[in-house]
């Protein structure tokens, strides 16, 4: 903890300058060769944990398989999460959520199983057989012939990444609104102790359904901290939203979810357009506190992070609606969206995208890679640009007065 960063300002990563400075300062300071090299890996790999948990899809094996091989052993999974849950609540009084505490859970056990001869040696097509046994036994209620019927209804990636608890959750709300005919059900449920809201759409799925939620919840102001979405054989989408209020609690107080639930309704009905509330907002809002900040744009296209999908890594200065501009983006890129992981830090944001072609393959074509990049980074800045034009016709109109 002493030195994990001693190496910052040097030039280069700290992370691995770091490393050198541990394995000549520790013998100095009474540690074994053994204990040494324990904690130059430390050093090594601080930043790992949060990088993995915060921008990873741990539902995706290949993503605890990555980890895995960095980590090796249970003793420096453990010591790992130890330093990087105390290096992130020294930060500052805000930065730790129970939303953090929570991916950093999912990640340190599912790792853990996975160092002890868990679901990495396990094939996927076992685990999700697995799963629909355990979901029979589940739903000791509905007729055999009704649960054979809805485990058809789902590929395998829903049955890998999704819990025991979330697939009843799922099986009683498809049965109750197929029966009732429902255009779309959209429940909501709170919890404090993660510091977050888990919102269920199930609806019709149609291309741009995600962008378009993801609109709706952000002119209601509510943020999206994560998301995992599902299609169904039939053609019904299952999204699942997580998100926080501007203070980083449960956003249901004050009855703000029966607004977002008539705000999503209009938007999916098309009596409303978010993108076109979002841009209006934007220029007549007051300037963002994150606007005096210069953040770099980046967008980083990986085909090695998933067996399945291409993941996207956007980073860029947060504004509000950003999320929903990227998620229209991808949308007019005709990309599908498996999963989107959302993390801020202070005046950044950094979303993750998994994300497939309209063929349902990875995106291996260089050309369309990079016309994906130039239309991201295009999105992250254009952002401002209306701001800016606003402003610019406003001086040219006084000027000409």
């Amino acid at each position: 903890m002493l030195i994990h960063d001693i190496a910052k300002g040097r030039g280069g990563d700290h992370s691995i300058l770091g490393a050198e400075v541990a394995e000549k300062l520790c013998p100095r300071l009474g540690l074994s060769p053994s204990e040494t090299e324990t904690v130059a890996w430390l050093v090594r790999y601080h930043l790992a944990f949060s990088a993995f948990a915060f921008k990873r899809d741990i539902s995706d094996p290949k993503t605890i398989e990555d980890f895995v091989k960095i980590v090796q052993s249970p003793e420096r999974l453990r010591l790992l999460l130890v330093l990087t849950v105390a290096d992130i609540r020294a930060v500052g009084p805000n930065v730790w959520n129970g939303w953090k505490g929570q991916l950093l859970r999912e990640l340190y056990y599912a790792s853990e199983n996975a160092l002890t001869g868990g679901h990495i040696s396990e094939g996927r097509e076992e685990r999700a057989k697995h799963y629909q046994e355990e979901l029979r036994e589940l739903l000791n209620t509905w007729k055999k012939d009704e649960i054979g019927a809805h485990i058809r209804r789902f590929y395998q990636s829903y049955w890998i990444g999704t819990s025991s608890e979330d697939r009843v959750i799922h099986a009683e709300l498809m049965r109750k609104a197929d029966k009732e005919k429902a255009l779309f059900t959209i429940e909501s449920k709170s919890d404090p102790f993660r510091s977050v809201t888990e919102v269920i759409v199930y609806t019709a799925d149609h291309p741009g359904l995600f962008s378009r939620i993801t609109g709706a919840m952000s002119v209601s102001g509510a943020n999206i901290v994560d998301a995992k979405i599902h299609t169904t054989t039939d053609g019904m989408a299952l999204d699942t939203f997580y998100i926080q209020d501007s203070e980083g609690k449960v956003y249901d107080q004050r009855g703000r979810m029966n607004k977002l639930r008539q705000t999503i309704e209009d938007t999916l009905q098309g009596t409303r357009k978010p993108h076109l509330e979002i841009v209006n907002r934007r220029e007549s809002s007051l300037p963002s506190r994150t606007e005096i900040f210069t953040v770099q744009p980046a967008v980083i296209l990986d085909n090695k992070a998933s067996n399945t999908h291409t993941v996207i890594e956007v980073r860029g200065r947060d504004r509000p609606g950003l999320l929903a501009n990227l998620a229209r983006t991808l949308f007019t890129l005709s990309l599908s969206i498996s999963s989107a992981h959302i993390a801020t830090y202070g005046e950044r944001a950094v979303d993750v995208f998994y994300v497939k072609d309209s063929f349902g393959l990875k995106i291996t074509n260089k050309v369309k890679l990079a016309n994906i990049e130039k239309k991201l980074l295009l999105a992250l800045t254009e952002d401002m640009e209306p701001k800016r034009k606003a402003t610019r016709t406003k001086k040219a109109a006084s000027s000409g007065s």
